[in-house]
C-alpha cells in the first residue's frame, strides 16, 4: 500500500531480525507476449470487486502503478529468507494458472523488450488511483522509467536512530555494485541499449522535472531520522508543493532514491535491483546482500565512522559505470574496495561479488545454484545479450518466451534457446 497517514503500533524489530522482499512481474498476452493490462483480473475479492492487495498466506499479491504489473511480496516481515523462494514460486505457478485461462502469462525481467509506453501504458484505475493520477499529472508516466520497470525490493529493519545510521551507511556502500548482480534490462523497444541495466538508467531520470525526488539515486550521507527528514524529505515536499496542492504525494514513499528510509515502519527499502528470471535468483541475491550489509554494520572490514564518510559523488560514479557494464565494471577506487575487505588493487564488480559470495554462501541449494549461474555466466542481462547474438528479428521473441518458461518452471536462464 502506498498511503501511510498514521504510524501503526508495532513490535520493534532490530537489525536483520526480519526481512521484506517484493518482486514485480509483467503480465503479457499469449502468444504475442505483448503487455496485457489486466492485473485487475487477478486482484479482486470473492465478489469480483478490484482489490489492491490479496493475501495468500504469507505471500501477498498487490498492484503497481501500471495495470500490466503485479507484485508478489512477503505478507509482513519474514523472520528468515529460508524457504521464501519456494513460497514465491508456488504463487507464480498459481498466477500463471489463472492467467492461462485468459490467454496470458507472467514475464520476468526488468523491462519489456518491445513495449511502447506512450501508447500501451494504462494506470491502475481503482484504489489509490488519486496517487497514480498525481504522479501522472506531474511527471507524465507514459515513459519507460514509470511504465516499464520491474524490480526486486529488499526491506531491512532498524530499531532506533543508532541502528538506522549504521544500516544507512552500509546500504549506501552497497548500492553502486548491486547492478553487477541484478542487471536484467539490456533491451528497450527492440534495441540493444548502451546499458545492461537500462531500467535503472531510465529510473534515475523519471523525476527529472523535480530533481529533488530522486537526487543522485545514491542517498545523501545522513544518518539520523531528523537529518534525513530535514535534508532529504523536506526539500522533496517543498519542491513538489506547487504541483501537488492537495498534498497527495506528501509521504516518504515519494522519495525515489535507490534506497529510501520508511520511518513509518522503520525499514530501509533497497530499490536498485532488477527482477530476475525466477524467484530463487532474487532471494539468493537478497540473502547475499543482507549478509554483506550485516557484516558492514558489524564493522567487519571498516568502521561505521569510515563508512559514513563515503562521498555521494564518488558512489554515484561507480554506480553509473556498473549500470553500463554490470559485473565486468572495473572498480579502481581502493578506498571504496577496502570497505569490503578487498586490498589487492583493482577488481571487477563481478570479482568482488565472487569473493563476497564465498565468504557468505547461500543457505539452500536452490539459492546456491541460482547464484552460481549469475557469478559464473554473468548477470541475466549479459546472458540475454549472449542469447540474442545480434539476431533481434529472429531471436528476440524466443529468448523472452524462454524467460517466461524459466519463471514458470523456477529455473535459471543459461543463455540458450532451442
Amino acid at each position: 500500500m502506498l498511503a501511510e497517514p498514521t504510524r501503526p503500533e508495532r513490535e520493534t524489530i532490530s537489525l536483520f531480525e526480519a526481512f521484506g522482499v517484493e518482486v514485480e512481474y509483467m503480465i503479457v498476452h499469449e502468444p504475442s507476449l505483448d503487455v496485457a493490462p489486466i492485473a485487475d483480473q487477478l486482484l479482486h475479492d470473492a465478489d469480483g470487486n478490484p482489490n489492491e492487495e490479496i493475501e495468500h498466506g504469507d505471500i501477498a499479491w498487490s498492484n503497481e502503478l501500471a495495470l500490466h504489473v503485479i507484485e508478489l511480496k512477503t505478507n509482513g516481515p519474514a523472520e528468515s529468507l529460508d524457504g521464501l523462494a519456494a513460497r514465491f514460486q508456488k504463487n507464480v505457478i498459481e498466477i500463471d494458472r489463472l492467467l492461462g485461462s485468459i490467454d496470458a502469462r507472467l514475464m520476468p525481467g526488468a523491462m519489456h523488450p518491445w513495449m511502447h509506453p506512450d501508447t500501451e501504458m494504462k494506470l491502475w484505475p481503482y484504489g489509490y488511483n488519486e496517487v497514480y493520477e498525481s504522479f501522472n499529472t506531474i511527471f507524465d508516466c507514459r515513459g519507460h522509467g514509470w511504465a516499464n520497470l520491474q524490480s526486486c525490493h529488499l526491506n531491512l529493519p532498524f530499531a532506533d536512530d543508532e541502528q538506522f545510521g549504521r544500516l544507512h551507511a552500509a546500504i549506501r556502500l552497497l548500492l553502486p555494485i548491486l547492478p553487477a548482480l541484478t542487471a536484467s534490462s539490456p533491451v528497450c523497444e527492440r534495441q540493444l541499449t548502451p546499458h545492461l541495466d537500462h531500467r535503472l538508467e531510465t529510473y534515475r531520470h523519471n523525476a527529472d522535472r523535480i530533481p529533488q525526488v530522486a537526487g543522485s539515486i545514491i542517498p545523501e550521507a545522513v544518518f539520523t531520522q531528523a537529518d534525513y527528514e530535514s535534508q532529504i524529505l523536506k526539500p522533496i515536499y517543498e519542491a513538489m508543493a506547487p504541483l501537488d496542492l492537495a498534498g497527495v504525494l506528501r509521504y516518504e514513499w515519494v522519495n525515489s532514491r535507490g534506497a529510501i528510509a520508511r520511518f513509518m515502519r522503520n525499514t530501509i527499502e533497497i530499490r536498485v535491483m532488477d527482477v530476475q528470471e525466477h524467484p530463487a535468483a532474487d532471494v539468493a541475491i537478497c540473502q547475499l546482500v543482507a549478509n554483506v550489509a550485516k557484516a558492514l554494520t558489524e564493522e567487519r572490514w571498516s568502521s561505521t565512522a569510515e563508512q559514513q564518510k563515503a562521498e555521494t559523488k564518488r558512489l554515484k560514479e561507480i554506480l553509473l559505470n556498473v549500470i553500463d557494464d554490470a559485473d565486468e565494471t572495473v572498480i579502481v577506487d581502493p578506498d571504496y574496495l577496502k570497505h569490503f575487505g578487498w586490498n589487492e588493487g583493482t577488481c571487477s564488480a563481478g570479482q568482488l561479488w565472487q569473493r563476497l559470495a564465498e565468504e557468505f554462501p547461500p543457505s539452500e541449494k536452490v539459492l546456491a545454484d541460482s547464484l552460481e549461474v549469475i557469478l559464473r555466466q554473468g548477470t541475466l542481462a549479459r546472458r540475454i545479450v549472449s542469447a540474442l547474438n545480434g539476431q533481434f528479428d529472429k531471436r528476440l521473441v524466443p529468448v523472452y518466451r524462454e524467460l517466461c518458461a524459466c519463471l514458470a518452471e523456477g529455473r535459471s536462464f543459461e543463455g540458450k534457446i532451442d
